[in-house]
């Protein structure tokens, strides 16, 4: 069974309710249709009730079970405006403004989370926004999840007919968010990954700190972050199965890992891969994505007090369908 399926079938033993805001776009439909169908979350859609039936109409899409709300007749909405203004009053935002700012889609999604008497348990956004069009809401109202320092974003990759890693499945942290992490930020996003892994993948994670050194065999201030990341991760989780600095042949191939890092309890057998900073990690799941012609879900989000997950704008129904399946996954934890 792959990575997704396992997923879905996991998400069925305790059902969750995931917000999908972005009900303008055909993709959106679609894969609320679908989620409805093979049944493993419920689903609310956001937008004009009129609207949303006139496009399902269109694009023969089946939306007959699926919630619609629409954020300008909802009971709550004032109540929703006043608390996020309360939220934002320090940063300059006014109650006009709140009034104006809820009837945003996603920020109303937002409060419907973190709302305790709210059904949703989780958001799924980023079809047509931007990254920073879903992350900044959730940072300004959902804030981050207690004990975490940094929300980051992460990759499940899942690459056909592979040895390496999980049986070909891997977390890449962070290839969405952090440009360019300090070390001890560094350090959070491998401890952040590892425990992402261990919710989603249900496997031991074993963590490679990347560079383009494999034990010192180069040394410059690039290598040295690396190498206090892992030495910050090892005191902050001593538990952590991780090492770095290594090279990404030095972390997932076994012959390689004998000859650079033979004393390495980690070294060939990595399946959570942090990259130094966002060059290097966006290419790198791209190159994984498009060459290998792996499965790649995300950029996922974590560190947020709530599920909350960004979509690439150039996903398929079957992209958001898998993302909907994680996020109920970790709205079960």
């Amino acid at each position: 069974m792959s990575f997704i399926e396992d997923a879905k079938q996991r998400a069925k033993k305790n059902i969750k309710t995931i917000i999908l805001p972005e009900s303008e776009d055909k993709r959106v439909l679609m894969a609320a249709e679908k989620v409805k169908k093979e049944g493993f979350a419920k689903i609310i859609l956001l937008g004009k009730q009129e609207k949303i039936n006139e496009d399902a109409t269109k694009y023969k899409v089946d939306l007959s079970d699926v919630e619609i709300i629409n954020p300008e007749k909802y009971s709550k909405r004032e109540q929703y405006a006043k608390e996020l203004y309360e939220l934002r009053k320090s940063k300059g935002m006014t109650l006009e403004e709140a009034k104006k700012l809820i009837l945003d889609p996603i920020y109303f999604g937002m409060m419907m989370l973190k709302d305790e008497k709210s059904i949703a348990d989780g958001l799924v956004s980023g079809a047509c926004h931007s990254t920073a069009d879903t992350l900044r809401p959730a940072l300004q109202i959902l804030k981050t999840a207690p004990g975490t320092k940094l929300v980051s974003a992460f990759f499940i990759m899942c690459v056909p007919d592979c040895k390496y890693g999980e049986n070909g499945t891997f977390v890449f942290g962070d290839c969405g968010l952090n440009v360019n992490p300090t070390a001890d930020e560094l350090s959070e996003i491998a401890i952040s990954s590892s425990e992402s892994f261990k919710c989603l993948v249900q496997k031991e994670p074993k963590v490679a700190m990347l560079s383009y050194s494999t034990y010192g065999s180069a040394k410059s201030d690039l290598t040295q972050k690396v190498l206090d990341a892992t030495n910050l991760a090892k005191e902050k989780n001593r538990e952590l199965a991780i090492d770095g600095e290594l090279q990404l042949d030095s972390a997932i191939v076994p012959e390689i890992a004998k000859s650079k890092a033979p004393e390495s309890n980690i070294a060939g057998n990595a399946n959570v891969l942090i990259f130094p900073n966002l060059d290097a990690g966006n290419i790198g799941y791209k190159l994984v994505q498009r060459l290998a012609k792996a499965e790649a879900y995300g950029p996922l989000c974590q560190g947020i007090a709530k599920p909350v997950n960004d979509l690439s704008r150039g996903c398929s129904v079957e992209d958001i369908v898998g993302v909907v399946a994680i996020t109920a996954i970790q709205a079960q934890h």
